[in-house]
């Protein structure tokens, strides 16, 4: 299964889950934001099985950006706030709770 996981500026919250779940699945992350590490693309989009996005305005940038990719993706709002750093071990913990299949 491949996910891609998407934050705004791919430095802490996508990267951390794409790190955790990359021995279980394909994984890669994205940002929305306009300087963003690797920012989002509809490349990405249709590459992924199922897409999680942090906050609801993550969901609505892809609605807006990419209305077709976005009517035939699985979008998960995970609702984790830009609090965190890479590999935080709270982040991590948060990961690991919502992200089941």
């Amino acid at each position: 299964m491949k996910l891609l996981f998407i934050c705004t500026f791919n430095l802490q919250r996508s990267p951390t889950a794409a790190e955790i779940f990359k021995d279980k699945y394909e994984t890669k992350s994205a940002g929305v934001g306009e300087n963003a590490k690797q920012p989002l693309t509809a490349e990405l989009l249709k590459w992924a099985d199922v897409v999680f996005v942090m906050e609801e305005e993550h969901r609505k940038f892809i609605s807006e950006k990419y209305p077709k990719e976005y009517l035939k993706k699985k979008i998960i709002n995970l609702h984790i706030p830009d609090m965190y750093y890479f590999m935080d071990e709270e982040l991590v913990k948060i990961f690991k709770e919502k992200v089941k299949f």
